[in-house]
């Protein structure tokens, strides 16, 4: 009987070698993606097909983002995805895919300016992250709900400073949010303020507003050059002493 291998048993076999991969992978995302400037990183599924009304909707959203001033990254697979990338892409901006590999060979799609191809999903994850001043995910399956629960858990934990998370979707949400609020802090696993971190909208044009009144009434602006390390990352530029100390802090 033919027995399936996965990524993951690779690490019985030449361990210390495959680390030097790892690093590879940091070097090249960190050199490549360090120089986009301010970015937002939209994850939704892979299975929305174009003409889909949330394919449309992410679409308008990843241009309307690069109107605004930013930078659009996405896991650079098919549907929304794509609809991201090809909204910036044609509104011509700076779009981002980090794909990553799969056995079912995810292709990336075709309107990126910049990819950068992974072989392991924390790295990617991390690069997801680290270059995005605010989060946007649009209906999903797994992968979309695996980077929703991560990163509100380092925002909540501190591992990462907070930024604007926001959910399209009443409706396809609402399900979820709920069981949050009836079942995890019904019984004391999460606290009230844990569900401040993010927010849901229905409109494309919430998504861009709501990131520009978050940093607005932080003092910052998010496409502004960076006055300190940190800011240079961020694409952040802080208007007082406090927030500069703020964003100096480590972070992923």
């Amino acid at each position: 009987m033919e027995t399936s291998r996965y990524v993951v048993d690779d690490w019985k076999r030449d361990e210390s070698w495959r680390l030097f991969r790892i690093m590879g992978e940091f070097v090249d995302g960190i050199d490549t993606l360090s120089r986009i400037g301010p970015a937002v990183t939209v994850f939704g599924s892979a299975r929305s097909l174009p003409g889909d009304p949330v394919y449309v909707a992410t679409e308008r959203i990843g241009a309307d983002l690069v109107k605004r001033g930013f930078s659009v990254i996405t896991g650079g697979g098919p549907g929304s995805m794509e609809a991201a990338n090809k909204g910036a892409y044609e509104a011509g901006g700076t779009s981002v895919g980090l794909n990553i590999e799969l056995p079912m060979e995810q292709s990336g799609n075709e309107f990126t300016s910049l990819t950068v191809r992974f072989r392991y999903f924390f790295v990617r994850k991390v690069m997801l992250v680290k270059y995005a001043t605010a989060f946007v995910l649009m209906p999903g399956g797994y992968g979309t709900l695996d980077e929703f629960f991560e990163t509100v858990t380092l925002i909540q934990t501190r591992k990462i400073r907070p930024f604007p998370v926001i959910l399209f979707g009443t409706d396809y949400w609402k399900g979820l949010i709920e069981w949050l609020r009836a079942a995890v802090l019904a019984q004391g696993n999460i606290h009230e303020e844990d569900l401040d971190i993010f927010c849901i909208v229905d409109r494309e044009e919430q998504v861009g507003d709501i990131i520009d009144e978050w940093y607005h009434t932080r003092g910052m602006d998010p496409r502004g050059k960076g006055a300190s390390r940190e800011a240079a990352r961020t694409g952040l530029k802080p208007s007082n002493p406090e927030v500069q100390e703020d964003i100096d802090g480590d972070g992923i």
